[in-house]
């Protein structure tokens, strides 16, 4: 049988949640309008596909440069290169905590 080669493809305990963090997440996620300039952290959400980063982008700190539609734009470095990740609010937290 053929390798899957999906955009999740060997991310099973990348992208799995503690069972006590299972569920719905808190809707402040949602709610926090991020400025641009904020530095954030790329954060994946498991139970929300829509609007979903890279999986090798989990972790990495970048700055927001712009909104689009209800995503925003993220700038990273990747090795010597920036580069634009678009993700949606639920998969991105700030560097500094929620105010």
């Amino acid at each position: 049988m053929r390798h899957s080669s999906g955009l999740r493809a060997g991310t099973r305990q990348v992208l799995k949640k503690k069972p006590r963090q299972r569920g719905m997440f808190p809707l402040s996620k949602i709610m926090y309008q991020y400025r641009i300039g904020e530095k954030i952290i790329i954060d994946i959400e498991p139970s929300v596909h829509k609007g979903m980063p890279h999986p090798r982008f989990n972790g990495r700190i970048g700055e927001v440069i712009g909104r689009q539609g209800r995503a925003y734009i993220v700038k990273i470095k990747d090795g010597k290169k920036f580069k634009q990740i678009i993700a949606r609010a639920e998969h991105l937290r700030p560097l500094n905590g929620f105010q």
